[in-house]
């Protein structure tokens, strides 16, 4: 068994993954995946964190590699998407011309970074305070309710910074569930989390993410999720479904119909 869909795929373009899309389409169609998403990181239009996305100038070159992949994977349906960054003032950009003049057939909403009093700080390092944990809520509600994104990239990343589960981080997991329920957008279960070395925590080791006690949350809410591998190497582009498929079997979730992007 593999996915019936592959959605969250980066290519070297990122600066931190390896490969392009020729190659991480190979994969997926022998690996019999029939729907192949590309979703590297969105260049922004003030070159924020170039560092670890695509350059603006790149967003031809990526497009083009799509395009050949998609010719040389005649039965491989290869959709066009980026990972996205939230920020409001980006609205316009993200909605009109990504997926309006360039045509692309989905976003997927990602919260790297949460702004702080004194500017922008790594969401998988600094969510270990109620406050912080708060701003990542309240920034994330606020992807969903803008309607841009098919679904959530790893909303339970605070795993990746916060050794305990705690009230502050279930207060966390149940706001971002009521706003997936009330926005109707789907959250990630992530399998790159699987592949990060473990972390050694007082609760025992675990994986950085999918961070257990988050789903069960999600679980209880009913809300819908999507499986994704989230590759950054061409090897890794059909990683870990059994995996996922264990958890959500184990939860009782229950995957999202994404409708029209995924249909035959």
């Amino acid at each position: 068994m593999t996915y019936r869909y592959q959605l969250h795929t980066h290519t070297y373009r990122c600066k931190h993954a390896s490969g392009d899309v020729p190659e991480y389409a190979r994969v997926a169609a022998e690996g019999g995946c029939p729907i192949l998403g590309i979703s590297d990181h969105a260049p922004l239009p003030d070159g924020r964190w170039e560092g670890v996305r695509m350059a603006m100038p790149q967003l031809d070159e990526y497009e083009a590699a799509i395009l050949q992949a998609q010719r040389e994977q005649p039965t491989l349906r290869i959709l066009r998407g980026l990972e996205c960054e939230w920020l409001l003032e980006f609205d316009g950009y993200f909605r009109d011309e990504i997926l309006g003049a360039r045509g692309y057939d989905y976003l997927i909403g990602a919260g790297h970074y949460t702004e702080f009093a004194d500017g922008w700080k790594s969401s998988f390092e600094n969510l270990t305070t109620a406050p912080s944990l708060l701003l990542y809520t309240r920034m994330m509600e606020t992807a969903m309710a803008s309607g841009l994104f098919a679904f959530i990239a790893h909303p339970d990343l605070i795993g990746c910074c916060n050794d305990r589960w705690t009230p502050e981080t279930a207060a966390c997991a149940r706001d971002l569930c009521a706003a997936s329920l009330a926005t109707g957008t789907p959250l990630e279960l992530n399998g790159y989390g699987f592949r990060k070395p473990w972390r050694d925590t007082p609760e025992g080791l675990r994986p950085q993410y999918p961070w257990i006690p988050f789903w069960e949350i999600a679980a209880e809410h009913g809300v819908r999720v999507v499986l994704s591998s989230d590759a950054h190497r061409p090897e890794d582009t059909l990683a870990n479904f059994a995996d996922l498929c264990a958890l959500r079997d184990r939860l009782g979730l229950v995957e999202a119909d994404l409708g029209r992007l995924v249909a035959p």
